[in-house]
């Protein structure tokens, strides 16, 4: 815990050194000692009024409210007197203590999630690719330097390397906390627990890793990570675990139950793979009641207490409060006493992020026991109160606004419990970019928070309206209060699909492209660039899954997912998931057979599309954009069939998808003059232990693109480097960037990349830094093609890295595979849609189209020379449109 850190390393308050300012700051320090944060605060803003223009005396008063903010969670008032300080300080030139005071500032903006902040402060800029960093003479690490102040540098060396691990750098975290070491052993028990939590992080990254490894079929990778982890874990138990030892050593029972209570979360953490034994285990739950029970009413008592509270021996995920526990490891009696101390010490401390958090905790305890709801909310509302005085646990209220949804939903209060969930899902909203970095008290996995509370909102709402037992026939919202409704769920899906995306890459990049504007008036105000364009969105919810439909200066129209051959009865989710599986497999293996079997294809066109054949008429609907979630990304929709026109969706509409329309600029550019840059690997290659095939079809495809694009610079073979890609990119504007190589989607951004020549790979930052960092926004890149794309499969975060892939690199539109089809193939479908983006004044998706058609009607142009197999959709159906389809 960074606030820890700076907290034993700098000490109490202190006093001034001005004799006139003495009395007030002293007042001050008494009541700061004794827990009075609110008086203290009064004391000092009184002396700041009365000495304002004396830069030595204003400094330490600074520094002192700077502290006690912090302690009743005034994060941005810290913010505000620490940056006096750094000023006041430099005033009288003593430097060293601004070095110090930057060091405290870094910590509070990691505290709320702003990790890059911390690091400017800290050493002025990130390590490079290379991990070489040179801090600037102004970062509170030089200056600490510069004056041999040990403490200080202890200080900035250990932000550093929590700020480090915040942005997920792990190896350069571990680095600086390792020179902390070095400096001042005095304090190395704070620096062991840093280093518990990077060894653990970086361990957590290793399973992510040996996950997606296992499921691209690399196993002798999966083996390697999953022992690199297992290490990782067991140096994180011993830091812990010395950490702890030593901090009790020198009575200092605040570190001393931090270590502990990281033991307890690794043990419960690693339960599959037992760093802990139960032994240990229990016998470090034990120490930990006891070191509680010695411990100062303070942040760490009161968070302390609510964790041993909550420990399970089958935790789901990474926070408690999402879920009822099935059986607590302490006696319930224990845990309800645990929990109403840490009420009572919030209530001394008059910290409202305590507060919130201690009644959050207690109200979820009373939730989870029979026939305790008036109670529950009782405790909930006081959190919720508590949580929005000056928005001060902002970061806590979405949770307890979901608790109390969650209990109003079960009192049957419908109206009051989608009202709280909506409060839930817009402070989420607010702060969600945040929390992605955010070390916080609350920290939580997407999965376990965001996509079920945005699922819960949109299925309470739609529930609501009683379109759950609508039939086939349709039916649409012309009452305003419908409309209304279904706007709301369209906003809470297209969240959703945001958030999944932010989520997967782990930054903020997607959202440079965000439109401020909500689907609906996106829709209106772009009405002419939307000319027959119909926007189906799919989302999954318990049980079943739903469509929404929206047309421009239309109402919204939605239907869950029926089997007409049923009654109209509600697919279930599971068993669509299972379609969608067999559908895609088929498609996969297709070219094994020369005539393609329709059947799972019907089925879905008459259970997705055809409940809208009479909104989306061909005469006016041309183009179907697709905004798909979960599984359903998987799969191309262009090769659904309609049994009774006998036709692939295909032949009747363009077809593109994009993860969500308020990242489409749908706009039309000039096509007649651009240069193109072609990418292509022809040898097998070797990447992280996978085997690559020879690509024998890529010749022929680079030559076809040579040919549409006389304009052109090719790298190919050992010339496709990341480095001569970025050297290409550097000297000369490419709207059109084809790759005709491998590119892998992982589950996780480390694992999606294409590979170049010599066995190399350009990973998807890579790629990012390479596309964004152009000279100017004219000079972006309006065309991506990957042609030879390979998903995990049976992971939908791999087809959702391939969704934002255009977006996350920052460019327009892209063509990608949803899978690589090792073909002449894709050389044919190749040159004809370049032809046609070229030439024929289509937009993209139109031009896609018609090369589908064309090779759909294979068979009647072998004599032109084209494969008569090719009308299988094996052939022609993985390619898809992505992004702008204009």
């Amino acid at each position: 815990m960074t606030t820890l850190l700076t907290y034993l390393l700098f000490g109490q308050v202190v006093s001034a050194q001005t004799p006139n300012v003495t009395v007030l700051v002293e007042e001050g320090i008494k009541d700061y000692d004794t827990g009075n944060f609110h008086n203290a605060v009064k004391h000092w803003e009184d002396a700041l009024n009365q000495y304002k223009n004396n830069p030595a005396a204003t400094a330490v008063i600074n520094e002192n409210l700077a502290r006690a903010y912090q302690q009743i969670g005034e994060n941005k008032a810290a913010i505000a007197s620490l940056s006096a300080a750094i000023r006041d300080y430099g005033a009288v030139a003593n430097i060293q203590q601004v070095g110090r005071m930057k060091s405290e500032l870094a910590q509070v903006y990691s505290n709320l999630g702003q990790p890059r902040k911390a690091i400017a402060l800290l050493c002025g800029q990130l390590a490079d690719k290379s991990q070489k960093i040179e801090c600037t003479l102004d970062s509170a690490t030089q200056i600490a330097t510069k004056y041999n102040d040990k403490i200080g540098q202890v200080a900035a060396l250990g932000l550093l390397g929590e700020a480090y691990r915040l942005i997920g750098n792990y190896d350069q975290a571990i680095k600086y906390l390792h020179v902390a070491q070095q400096v001042y052993p005095a304090y190395d028990f704070l620096v062991l627990n840093s280093l518990g939590n990077a060894y653990k992080s970086r361990a957590q990254l290793r399973e992510l890793q040996a996950d997606s490894a296992n499921k691209a079929g690399i196993y002798s990778k999966e083996n390697e990570f999953t022992q690199q982890s297992i290490e990782d874990y067991n140096q994180a138990h011993q830091y812990f675990q010395k950490s702890a030892k030593l901090a009790s050593d020198q009575k200092q029972t605040l570190a001393e139950m931090r270590g502990l209570l990281n033991l307890i979360q690794l043990g419960s953490q690693t339960n599959k793979n037992k760093v802990i034994n139960d032994q240990e285990f229990n016998q470090t739950v034990n120490d930990a009641l006891k070191v509680l029970e010695l411990l100062p009413d303070s942040a760490t008592k009161v968070y302390g207490a609510i964790d041993l509270a909550y420990l399970q021996s089958d935790a789901k995920g990474t926070s408690p409060f999402t879920y009822c526990p099935n059986k607590f490891i302490l006696p319930n009696a224990d845990v309800l006493s645990l929990l109403q101390k840490s009420v009572a010490a919030s209530q001394k401390l008059q910290d409202n992020r305590l507060l919130s958090y201690s009644n959050g905790a207690l109200g979820h305890f009373w939730e989870c026991q029979p026939k305790q709801e008036p109670e529950a909310l009782k405790y909930t509302q006081t959190a919720i109160v508590a949580a929005d005085n000056k928005l001060s646990a902002k970061d806590s209220l979405y949770l307890w606004e979901w608790q109390a949804g969650r209990i109003l939903d079960r009192q049957n209060r419908k109206e009051e419990a989608i009202a709280s969930y909506q409060r839930a899902f817009d402070t989420l909203e607010d702060i969600r970019s945040d929390i992605l970095t955010a070390e916080r008290d609350v920290q939580f996995d997407f999965r376990d928070v965001v996509r079920p509370l945005y699922r819960t909102l949109a299925q309470s709402r739609l529930d609501l309206l009683g379109v759950g037992a609508m039939s086939t026939t349709g039916y649409a919202y012309a009452d305003e209060r419908r409309a209304k409704e279904l706007s709301e769920v369209v906003k809470t899906i297209d969240a959703l699909k945001l958030a999944e995306l932010q989520n997967y890459f782990g930054n903020d990049c997607i959202l440079s492209a965000l439109n401020p504007k909500q689907v609906g008036e996106l829709l209106k105000d772009n009405s002419v660039a939307f000319k027959n364009t119909g926007f189906l969105s799919s989302i999954i919810l318990e049980g079943k899954t739903g469509m929404l439909l929206q047309l421009p200066n239309q109402s919204t129209k939605f239907k869950w997912i029926e089997d007409p051959n049923q009654q109209g009865k509600i697919v279930s989710s599971n068993i669509l998931q299972q379609k969608i599986a067999e559908f895609r497999t088929g498609l996969v293996k297709g070219q094994e057979e020369f005539n393609y079997d329709t059947t799972t294809a019907a089925q879905l066109y008459d259970w997705i599309i055809r409940p809208f054949a009479e909104d989306i008429k061909p005469e006016k609907v041309k183009t179907l954009v697709f905004i798909q979630d979960g599984f359903l990304r998987s799969v191309p929709m262009a090769a659904l069939y309609d049994s009774q026109q006998q036709k692939y969706l295909v032949e009747t509409y363009a077809i593109a998808t994009t993860p969500s329309l308020r990242l489409t600029t749908p706009k039309a550019r000039d096509r007649s003059t651009q240069k193109a840059l072609i990418l292509g690997l022809t040898e097998k290659a070797t990447i992280d232990g996978k085997t690559f095939d020879q690509l024998l079809a890529v010749p022929n495809e680079v030559s076809a693109v040579k040919s549409i694009f006389p304009n052109h610079t090719a790298l190919i073979d050992e010339n496709f480097s990341p480095e001569n890609f970025d050297k290409t990119l550097d000297k000369t504007t490419y709207p059109i960037v084809h790759i005709a190589s491998h590119a892998q989607f992982g589950i996780i951004p480390e694992d999606t990349f294409i590979v170049t020549g010599k066995n190399q790979k350009l990973t998807i930052s890579q790629l990012e830094n390479s596309l964004r960092n152009l000279t100017s926004k004219s000079d972006s890149v309006e065309l991506l093609t990957l042609t030879a794309c390979e998903t995990a499969v049976g992971d939908d975060r791999a087809t959702l890295g391939l969704a934002g892939v255009a977006l996350q690199v920052g460019v327009k539109s892209a063509i990608a595979s949803l899978w690589s089809v090792s073909d002449q193939s894709t050389s044919e479908l190749v040159k004809t849609f370049y032809s046609n983006y070229r030439n024929a004044g289509m937009s993209i998706a139109e031009a896609l189209q018609q090369a589908q058609i064309r090779m759909i009607h294979a068979k009647k142009l072998s004599s032109e020379g084209m494969n008569p197999s090719y009308d299988n959709p094996a052939y022609w159906a993985p390619m898809i449109a992505i992004g702008n389809w204009l």
